[in-house]
């Protein structure tokens, strides 16, 4: 008994780790593969423009800070435009935006509905050195274009930034330069129209074999310090002809990718950036290069072939908000001011792998219970005494089979005596014996190893599921179910070895709930064997500290299977009583190896 509940323990070791080994290179969190085929837009026509509704007038302000003219052209002549930046500031249902002439870019993009501890979370990297959406001339090693343009409000949710630039030939070989943004009331997505026309003065755009580039970057909100693949990650994806593709990055240089993908996108742990391009021609690249002094940085551009014409009119649309499947799928019904439909962004945000369907399973019996109570704490209490309910039969068989192997023992002794120096016949007989008794030994650890997958897809799930960002189980101390819960912090300080900042409670719960469900399921064999009563003790504690930062939501099912297992426990050991009594008054009968030591139960006719 002790082998196969050793066994049973080192089997749950040797899967979670292998799981976590497997997942990390073949099976990343939040990694989508797209179930449809998506018409995507790419080579499409460039929509027309949606009517706006009203709003209130946004801010503007002016802002005595000139900035140097970078890029491919000749700066001496471009005096005569604007000297001073001006901030324009759009808000509409969902955000608040804030762009720049300085390149008509955007500086701040937040999201309303969604905080970062006290402040709400901003998209792009608050920087007013380094901006979001920047042009180009050129590809991606050009700089951005800095120059002051002209502002233009044909509507509270429209502006428009246009400028004229000299070529660095000089003469009479000016274009001019428009980048129009185009935002909805209740949308995460925008609408960028990039115009340059060159008149009748020029004939092609080749800046080092590009016309433009356009990037977004360097990071995505919310700001953060570090990726750890835990709090924060961040992944760069492409759907082409409906395909997904994870694609590679390097720090190096930015990589470029051979097809024209009809959506690309960079998404982190919650939120995520989505390009939706609307050209004949184009290509894209992600970065992860570091810059301006950012260790972690992520780009994502829009690269215009050179080509040989006076005029290029390109449309983009960006999505920058949450990784919300609620959201996201708007984008696939049609369900959008946009009128997109069938664009399989909702792919984002769906969970892959091979424990994608059980996790899947999983989320939609918390939301279900969600639904019912509206709090994910107790939603979490409700999942877990469904799933213990459901296995149920599967515990109840568990412990009869360990009864069952109790009576099986002495008959396992005397062969495993018998053939001690032979182990190859040992385990013939053993193999043997089982068989004629119609009994696996294994059988008892179903409802152990079971419970493993539950455990990781539980884990992905409270780690990943947006909806359980900043999900309130009980105030002030867990105050955010996605993230470890903390009673004492002590930051910046960090414990030697541990490197802790923080004292924690469920850890210790789940420790003492550990125990006393070792204590409770301890057979009368295992009471006596010191190996087992180290593995009993030694593994609760080894998980501790392996549990010790994980989301305080998995701990609290955690908790919860322990305390409803002994329950089950309780009730299972009454209705074994009497088994155990009458064999304990019994003396044990070895069989002959030809007949068997407990009868099968005859079936009924």
């Amino acid at each position: 008994m002790e082998k196969r509940t050793l066994l049973a323990v080192v089997l749950s070791v040797v899967v979670i780790s292998v799981y976590y080994v497997i997942q990390g290179i073949f099976f990343p969190p939040q990694q989508p593969v797209p179930q449809t085929a998506q018409s995507g837009p790419a080579g499409a026509e460039t929509p027309g423009a949606l009517p706006i509704p009203g709003g209130s007038a946004p801010a503007t302000g002016v802002v005595d800070s000139p900035r140097p003219v970078t890029g491919m052209l000749d700066n001496a002549l471009l005096e005569g435009g604007p000297q001073r930046e001006e901030h324009i500031i759009i808000e509409t249902d969902d955000i608040i935006v804030t762009l720049t002439n300085a390149g008509g870019d955007i500086l701040s993009y937040k999201l309303k509905h969604h905080k970062d501890k006290e402040e709400l979370v901003d998209m792009v990297f608050p920087d007013s050195n380094v901006h979001a959406f920047s042009l180009a001339f050129g590809n991606t090693s050009a700089e951005p274009v800095t120059a002051f343009f002209n502002v233009k409000r044909p509507s509270p949710y429209i502006v428009e930034f246009t400028r004229d630039f000299p070529l660095a030939s000089g003469g009479e070989n000016w274009f001019t330069v428009s980048k129009r943004y185009e935002f909805m009331p209740k949308e995460y997505m925008f609408q960028l129209d990039i115009d340059i026309n060159g008149g009748q003065s020029v004939s092609s755009f080749n800046f080092d074999g590009a016309a433009y580039s356009l990037s977004s970057g360097p990071q995505i909100g919310p700001k953060f310090t570090k990726l750890d693949q835990r709090n924060d990650y961040r992944f760069y994806y492409s759907y082409t002809k409906g395909k997904w593709k994870q694609e590679k990055t390097s720090e190096s240089a930015p990589t470029i990718l051979n097809t024209m993908p009809s959506w690309a996108s960079i998404a982190g742990k919650y939120f995520t950036l989505i390009g939706i391009p609307y050209a004949s021609q184009y290509d894209v690249a992600f970065s992860a290069r570091p810059e301006r002094g950012i260790p972690s940085a992520s780009r994502l551009y829009f690269i215009r072939p050179a080509v040989n014409t006076s005029r290029i009119t390109d449309t983009y649309r960006f999505y920058l908000g949450p990784k919300n499947q609620e959201v996201l799928a708007k984008y696939n019904n049609g369900d959008n001011l946009y009128k997109l439909e069938g664009l399989q962004l909702i792919e984002v945000a769906n969970s892959k792998g091979f424990l994608s369907p059980l996790e899947t399973a999983l989320k939609w019996l918390l939301m279900l219970f969600h639904r019912m109570v509206p709090n994910y704490g107790i939603a979490i209490i409700l999942l877990t005494i469904f799933v213990k309910v459901l296995f149920f039969p599967l515990t109840k068989k568990s412990s009869e089979g360990t009864l069952r192997m109790q009576a099986l023992q002495p008959r396992i002794k005397e062969i495993q005596e018998k053939y001690k120096d032979n182990p190859q016949k040992m385990n013939i007989e053993m193999a043997a014996f089982y068989k004629r008794e119609g009994f696996n030994p294994l059988a008892g650890c179903l409802p152990m190893l079971l419970q493993i997958p539950i455990f990781l897809a539980m884990y992905n799930l409270f780690n990943n599921h947006f909806d359980l960002r900043g999900a309130m189980f009980i105030p002030v101390w867990i105050p955010d179910l996605s993230l470890p819960e903390s009673i004492f912090n002590f930051s910046p300080t960090q414990l030697p070895i541990l490197g802790w900042s923080d004292i924690r409670l469920l850890p210790f719960i789940y420790v003492g709930s550990q125990l006393l469900y070792g204590k409770v399921t301890q057979t009368p064999d295992q009471q006596g064997n010191s190996q087992m009563k180290l593995m009993m003790f030694a593994m609760p504690i080894v998980f501790f500290f392996i549990l010790y930062d994980v989301p305080s939501g998995l701990l609290i099912y955690w908790i919860m299977s322990n305390m409803l297992t002994l329950v089950q426990q309780v009730i299972i050991n009454r209705y074994l009583a009497p088994k155990r009594a009458a064999m304990s008054n019994s003396e044990p009968v070895l069989a002959k190896s030809n007949e068997r030591l407990i009868p099968r139960k005859k079936k009924k006719r």
